[in-house]
């Protein structure tokens, strides 16, 4: 039975592109896996800076720009990457030549600025691989109903790559990065933090959504729903051979490609947090979808919920949104003020909410218990907790981030030896 070759899709950022020197060394990573034997496609960003100066472009003519035009402007960032770097890897002798979003077809809905992917045409991608091509392709873009570019919100290339990794049926993505893998915690925070071999979707998702930068919420999502095997690497680090059977960066994989499940896989933290807490608000059926409703239908995502009821018929509630989002929802909320008829509101952005995340939590008990007596020792005040199956998240005040985090992976027993 004749072997079929590995296939991989590559995707590099904006700071792994970031100038021809490193265009040019990201066309030898790619040409090293075409020696390799392997099939491969790749996914660009734009060059670092580049997407924020077209977006500067934009909002300098019309702050009221039509998004439509908007999305033709931003997504040729990214169609300056591919074409480059196809003309890098062919003056290394490599076939490769570049495509754009509606070339593939990446298909979109119309949501201009944020759109999702509804559909991926592979074929034509998996017929250049085939014949030993290097399709290079822009990413962070696709094509509306219409038949308008779009673009997928910022960090959407990581999105592209693993749509396009499902829909070439490719053995893996690697995201290239300026990081080397995931670690247990923010190495610069926590020098004792280790680099993971493994992590589940379910953890990645968790970090990725409570304040991990390493890889895009959505990409996670996607990559966990189509069982993508994502890897991720540093494209400035010398390319390192695996180890033990284990590749050199951090893969996501499916919970059971993972024999041992530590108790607590990592630890994230998000200082882009604000805490409102509205006092003496009547008690009564409803109230809940009267604070919470306008701030839905205005887009402001709300996170940790507390609520303490009186005895005299009031009760007081408190929530958490993102810091960008703090002046919106002040004015959401004081519109609404005759329909919820509170007392007072009180806002504070000095807050940090710390997570710690790991499927071992399902079968041991304690991982909570731990994390609040750990955090009580060193005099840290918890202001709000929130649990899910596999995590569980508080807010302290910030200028206690750094302590609670070292204290934390020590507590779990994360330190490197």
């Amino acid at each position: 039975m004749e072997r079929t070759p590995p296939r991989i899709v590559m995707k590099f950022g904006g700071t792994s592109v970031g100038d021809l020197d490193r265009i040019r060394a990201v066309a030898k990573r790619v040409q090293a896996q075409v020696n390799a034997g392997c099939e491969v496609a790749v996914v660009v960003s734009a060059m670092s800076g580049e997407t924020n100066k077209l977006v500067g472009f934009c909002e300098s003519l019309s702050p009221l720009y039509d998004p439509r035009e908007y999305d033709a402007v931003v997504a040729t960032g990214e169609e300056v990457t591919s074409g480059l770097l196809a003309i890098a890897l062919q003056a290394l002798g490599v076939n490769a030549r570049s495509w754009q979003g509606w070339q593939v077809p990446i298909r979109t809905d119309s949501a201009h600025g944020k759109a999702r992917i509804d559909s991926i045409d592979g074929e034509g991608l998996s017929a250049c691989m085939k014949a030993g091509q290097v399709p290079v392709i822009a990413g962070f873009q696709g094509v509306s109903p219409e038949g308008r570019v779009t673009t997928l919100g910022r960090g959407g290339s990581d999105t592209s790559a693993v749509a396009i990794a499902a829909a070439v049926k490719a053995d893996r993505c690697d995201i290239y990065t300026d990081v080397d893998g995931v670690y247990t915690t923010d190495p610069r925070i926590v020098p004792k933090a280790r680099k993971l071999a493994k992590i589940t979707y379910e953890e990645m998702l968790e970090l990725a959504s409570v304040g991990a930068k390493v890889l895009q919420t959505r990409s996670v999502e996607l990559a966990m729903k189509e069982r993508v095997r994502v890897q991720v690497l540093s494209s400035f680090a010398e390319e390192a051979p695996a180890e033990n059977g284990h590749l050199p960066g951090s893969l996501v994989v499916d919970e059971d490609e993972i024999v041992e499940q530590e108790l607590v896989t990592g630890i994230a933290y998000s200082r882009d947090e604000a805490k409102i807490s509205m006092r003496r608000i009547p008690d009564r059926p409803g109230i809940a979808a009267a604070i919470f409703g306008p701030l839905s239908e205005n887009n402001i995502n709300v996170d940790m919920i507390v609520q303490s009821t009186g005895e005299d018929g009031m009760t007081n509630m408190t929530f958490t949104t993102s810091k960008t989002d703090l002046a919106r929802a002040m004015a959401v909320i004081e519109a609404a003020r005759p329909d919820i008829q509170y007392g007072e509101v009180i806002t504070d952005d000095a807050v940090v909410k710390i997570s710690v995340v790991g499927v071992g939590m399902r079968s041991h008990a304690g991982v909570a218990s731990t994390m609040f007596r750990t955090l009580s020792e060193r005099g840290i005040n918890i202001q709000v907790i929130s649990t899910s199956e596999i995590k569980v998240s508080v807010l302290i005040p910030a200028d206690y981030a750094e302590l609670a985090i070292r204290a934390l992976h020590t507590a779990y027993g994360l330190d490197a030896a």
